[in-house]
């Protein structure tokens, strides 16, 4: 936490993000802290149904010699697109208006930083 030369709080600030006590500040959107009134991370899971369905026809194509190149190729690329897709995880925040992602990443750690940063400028906001 730091205060700046206007006299405002920044509780985090990087390259995409920015929270001070009275902003929120994202690549898109700013929002005033005083509307926020709640905010927790989600987590946005990702359909494995294509990956899952590469897995089924190609290993029902391997059982078939005339296809069975194939069905290795298919099976190889579901298992591969199963390990590739990961679920990503939001900032939600609740406003008058309703809820809404604010920011959305990968990584978890990361949007527990800005979870918690906002929660500090709503503590502090009182």
């Amino acid at each position: 936490m730091e205060s700046t030369t206007t006299g405002e709080v920044t509780f985090y600030q990087d390259r995409s993000v920015t929270v001070t006590q009275s902003r929120y500040i994202t690549n898109s959107k700013t929002y005033a802290m005083r509307n926020i009134s709640s905010v927790h991370i989600f987590e946005i899971v990702k359909s494995r149904t294509f990956p899952v369905l590469l897995i089924i026809v190609g290993g029902l194509m391997m059982c078939a010699d005339s296809a069975r190149v194939l069905g290795a190729v298919l099976l190889v690329l579901g298992i591969a697109l199963l390990f590739v897709i990961k679920n990503e995880f939001a900032v939600r925040i609740s406003t008058n208006s309703g809820e809404a992602n604010s920011f959305i990443s990968k990584d978890r750690a990361y949007i527990q930083t800005i979870v918690d940063a906002l929660n500090e400028a709503i503590i502090h906001r009182g």
